[in-house]
């Protein structure tokens, strides 16, 4: 990737680094809408098998999402920075992964007794995240980071308002109720200041570092696809 491929984003001061970011993965954006692990999740339709599944992965995932996130922290350039980032990671760890565990215990969702494996897609995407948060320079770990809150909060949106005419429905849905969270305030106005803090080190970056922080945010995104696709259309590991 050269300078040129941020050029035509840098010549207008009023864009933002991040709408860059966002116009540059619209191909795979408009592949995870088309999901059919998404579409199932938003209109109610999912098995709950599957569902059981995501959730497990989900809660492995944001156990290695918040050590990166803590990376991410310690190399932030100012305290306030700083502590945006370990919040953000305080929240995976205990908030939404507690949320998570009472779903897995709740008796809602059938019972399994085997313990929880990482999917290929799920041990990829935390491996990198944390790979790319312990090694690369802060500007860099952080764009690694957004796509997990940003395309989750504009997937979550839709979801939400999805779930939300299955409980009108079925108000007793075993998982409805929970799909209506994706959209929560808090985690909009986290996403919103994730953007506006890579949009910062952006400006603060070289050259060099700006298309590293392309190519990670391509990356990561390409993850978020898989994570969820992965869910439906398992890729089961070698045997050992």
């Amino acid at each position: 990737m050269t300078n040129s491929a941020y050029g035509a984003a840098d010549t207008d001061r009023h864009t933002r680094f991040t709408d860059h970011l966002w116009d540059r993965t619209k191909v795979l954006r408009d592949a995870i809408d088309e999901l059919e692990f998404l579409r199932r999740l938003g209109d109610g339709t999912l098995p709950l098998d599957l569902f059981r599944t995501y959730i497990e992965q989900d809660y492995l995932y944001l156990t290695g999402y918040a050590k990166a996130l803590s990376l991410v922290s310690a190399h932030a350039p100012d305290p306030d920075t700083a502590g945006f980032w370990a919040g953000s990671a305080a929240t995976a760890a205990t908030v939404e992964a507690t949320l998570h565990q009472n779903l897995l215990t709740s008796g809602k969702l059938p019972q399994s007794d085997a313990k929880p494996q990482h999917s290929q897609a799920c041990l990829g995407y935390v491996s990198y995240l944390t790979a790319v948060a312990a090694t690369e320079p802060y500007p860099v770990a952080a764009a690694a980071m957004l796509p997990c809150f940003w395309i989750y909060a504009d997937v979550g949106q839709r979801l939400a308002n999805s779930a939300r005419e299955v409980l009108s429905a079925d108000p007793s849905h075993p998982y409805a109720q929970w799909v209506t969270t994706y959209d929560a305030e808090e985690f909009q106005t986290a996403t919103a200041t994730a953007r506006e803090l890579v949009d910062a080190a952006a400006e603060a970056a070289t050259d060099a570092q700006r298309e590293a922080m392309v190519e990670v945010f391509v990356i990561a995104s390409r993850y978020e696809l898989m994570f969820w696709d992965t869910v439906v259309n398992k890729q089961e590991w070698p045997a050992s």
